[in-house]
């Protein structure tokens, strides 16, 4: 999946900046170490909430408890906002994902995601698979995995030059 890039509008953008490629956006994808989800409620407010994403064959994935805010929020309107990036305003790349966010049920996907999450951080993150669903000994909580394909994607270059960038899907 290779999307458009371009460069959204010079009036948000230096001069001399470039688009950046999607390579270098899934790449911010894969390194972040928390994103944020941000859900729509039924009485039209957002929802953002911070979690452990992980990248991999150019869709987010993250998890939740089963119970949770975002996981009734997205039952009832699945378009969700991926954010990852930092605060820092003269350094870095940021990306904005957005999509609709499908809960994972097969357990061979969910498998998957497991063993990546296995690899995120100090390995804390251990989920396990059983009947279509994602199980762990920390929770008490049914964990839901969400899988997020890109409908599309803006990059935001900070620093020497400040850039936006448009992923066309």
């Amino acid at each position: 999946m290779t999307p458009t890039t371009e460069l959204i509008d010079r009036r948000y953008s230096d001069e001399k900046a470039g688009a950046v490629p999607w390579t270098d956006a899934e790449a911010r994808l894969a390194a972040a170490e928390v994103a944020w989800v941000v859900t729509v409620r039924p009485d039209g407010r957002p929802h953002a909430t911070p979690v452990v994403p992980v990248f991999d064959g150019g869709k987010v994935y993250f998890h939740t408890g089963s119970t949770e805010v975002k996981r009734a929020n997205l039952r009832a309107n699945p378009h969700v906002l991926v954010l990852a990036g930092d605060t820092a305003w003269d350094d870095g790349f940021d990306v904005a994902v957005e999509g609709s966010a499908v809960e994972v049920t097969d357990d061979t996907s969910l498998r998957r995601v497991a063993e990546l999450y296995r690899g995120r951080w100090d390995g804390r993150w251990k989920l396990d698979v059983r009947d279509g669903a994602a199980v762990s000994e920390d929770s008490a909580n049914q964990i839901v995995v969400f899988e997020v394909t890109p409908a599309k994607a803006r990059g935001h270059a900070k620093g020497d030059p400040f850039g936006q960038t448009n992923y066309g899907f």
